[in-house]
Order: structure tokens, then C-alpha cells, then sequence
């Protein structure tokens, strides 16, 4: 079966052990789930609040090493990356010569064309408040804020074009308010009032990339099994049978997901449109 990658977005990490408490990312089981349809798996681990391109470079270090780790080197791969991992991806995929290793990307409410609360924290944390330079000053590297901004998301996506042998695929999340986790209700309204159905975090609109597959009834948590909300009705409980079906959709859509070379197919021009719905 296809080796699946799962990459982490902003403040994300791969799993953390604390005696007998282990958390994941991926909370729930995703991994687990994914690994028992007989793929194997890689979870990435990078700089949890870097830029894109040292987050892509880390990215395509983990993959490589664990191809060879697994005896699978040269192989294809799927990666599926949820929110800023999708923009990491499509850099390694695009500048760093990882197109023929990338059979597919699902990115999962990846904001695309940046978000607006990235852009509501620049000015008002970062520039306002000096946050940006102290951040600089005690070392830590918050590039990341910067590049979700829409001003960077829109010279990244004239800099970054989509590969002609990669697949491309997107899926974003939406909630109404009543919905949110109260701590994100301020990020939601900002997103929402600027472009309309979001996740807390990411616009529907922001997320469409390559052949839009869906829009899942979750927030930019529960994307990831992380649940700070009660449910009592239209419940979307478990997210794992999402991904799941993503998997299926991939297969019905024509990316071979039984393993062996990338046979790097070209895609249709209608696909690998970063406007296509």
C-alpha cells in the first residue's frame, strides 16, 4: 500500500509522552485508522511556529529518511497535511524537487490565499505591540505569522505553482458560530466577517485548492479529533471515518494508492487550478 504522510500545521507536533499520557496530534486514532487499511505511515515533526520554507525543508528530511527507514525509498507517497502543512508541502513539493515523490496532496483547511486573522495578529500583536520583535529578540522564530498572512499567501501562490505530476486536492471545515469553542470566537468573527463560512480559523474560500472534495461540519480543531465542544444535534462526533472516505475518494478519483513508483500522471488543467472549486 502507498506510504501516507500526515503533516502537522502551526504549533503542531507529532506525538509527546509524558508517563502513561500520550498526545497526538492526530488525536483519536486518524493514524491508527489510516495505518490499518495497510498503509504505512510517516507523521512529520517540524518547527512548530517557523516559516514555510524552513518547515518544508524539515518536511522533505522526515519523508526521505523514513522511506529509507521503511526500505521504500523512491516510492510515491500521499501527503496529507491540515492547515499551514499544506503550504509547507506544496513549497517541498514545487522548490525543493519533491515532485515525483508526491503522488498526491490533500491539504485540510489549508489557508491558500492566507487567513485574516493572521493578518488582524500581525498588526495588532506583532506591529502594535511589539510582539514580532520580541519574540526576535529572545530568539524564537515566529515566521509563521507572517507567512499566513494574505499578503504573503498571495506572492506565494505566484511563486509556488502547483507540480503537472502531483494530484491536488482540498477540503476545508466550516462551523456556524453557535458552534465555536468560545475561545475562538474572536478569530471566527474576524475570518467571517472578511470572507464568510470558516472553521474559527480558515475560510472555505481560502481553503479551495487543486479539485475541492468537501467541506467538512467541523472547526479547526475537531479537523484533528481535538473537541472543545459539546454536541447534541447534527453531531459530527468522530472525525477518523472523514479521512477515511477521503482515502476512498482518492482511489475513485484515479491515484493509485497500492503502492509501487510514482507513475507521475499528469494532471487534468482543471485540477491543478488554484481557482478551481
Amino acid at each position: 500500500m502507498l506510504p501516507i504522510v500526515l503533516h502537522h500545521g502551526l504549533f503542531g507536533f507529532s506525538n509527546f509522552k509524558l508517563g502513561k499520557l500520550k498526545l497526538s496530534y492526530w488525536a483519536g486514532g486518524i493514524d491508527r485508522a489510516i495505518a490499518g487499511r495497510g498503509h504505512p505511515l510517516i507523521v512529520s515533526h517540524v518547527h512548530p511556529t517557523a516559516g514555510i520554507a524552513t518547515r518544508a525543508r524539515q518536511l522533505k528530511e522526515t519523508i526521505l529518511k523514513q522511506l529509507h527507514i521503511l526500505g521504500r525509498s523512491g516510492e510515491g507517497v500521499v501527503v496529507v497535511a491540515h492547515s499551514m502543512g499544506g503550504l509547507d508541502a506544496r513549497y517541498m513539493i514545487h522548490r525543493l524537487g519533491m515532485a515525483d515523490q508526491v503522488r498526491a496532496l490533500v491539504t485540510i483547511s489549508t489557508p491558500h490565499r492566507g487567513s485574516p486573522y493572521a493578518d488582524w495578529c500581525l498588526l495588532n500583536l506583532g506591529q502594535r505591540l511589539r510582539g514580532m520583535q520580541l519574540m526576535q529578540f529572545l530568539g524564537l522564530d515566529v515566521q509563521a505569522v507572517s507567512d499566513l498572512t494574505t499578503a504573503s499567501c498571495r506572492a506565494f501562490n505566484e511563486e509556488v505553482p502547483d507540480s503537472p505530476g502531483v494530484r491536488y486536492y482540498s477540503i476545508s471545515g466550516s462551523r456556524p458560530r453557535n458552534k465555536i469553542p468560545p475561545f475562538a470566537l474572536h478569530s471566527w468573527k474576524i475570518v467571517h466577517d472578511a470572507e464568510g463560512d470558516n472553521d474559527s480559523l480558515v475560510s472555505v474560500a481560502s481553503s479551495k485548492w487543486g479539485k475541492h472534495l468537501c467541506v467538512w461540519p467541523a472547526d479547526h480543531f475537531h479537523e484533528i479529533n481535538k473537541r472543545f465542544m459539546l454536541e447534541f444535534k447534527d453531531a459530527t462526533g468522530d472525525i477518523t471515518p472523514y479521512y477515511l472516505r477521503m482515502l476512498d475518494d482518492l482511489a475513485a478519483d484515479g491515484v493509485e494508492m497500492g503502492g509501487g513508483a510514482n507513475p507521475n500522471p499528469r494532471n487534468p488543467k482543471s485540477e491543478s487550478s488554484p481557482n478551481a472549486d
